[in-house]
């Protein structure tokens, strides 16, 4: 081998893997993809809306847990959809 294609060869790994580098970040990075969200969404903000009104106290609560709870029946709470 002469000494030119030593040097291309030695030279083809690192560039290699620096445009590998560059393809995945790309890829997980959607740097051509992304926008500016401040300048393209608009968002108007609207006054608060809602009561403070009391309903009720708790007090001197000794149960652990909340009866009529499903906590332990599974199958009950997640129904598939078909």
């Amino acid at each position: 081998m002469s000494e030119d294609n030593t040097l291309w060869l030695l030279a083809l790994g690192p560039a290699g893997a620096a445009a590998l580098y560059w393809a995945i970040y790309r890829f997980y990075r959607n740097t051509d993809k992304s926008h500016a969200f401040e300048r393209e969404t608009k968002v108007d903000a609207k006054p608060v809306t809602g009561s403070d009104v009391k309903i009720g106290d708790v007090e001197g609560v000794r149960n652990k847990r909340i009866s009529g709870d499903n906590v332990r029946a599974y199958r009950n709470r997640v129904k598939r959809v078909r």
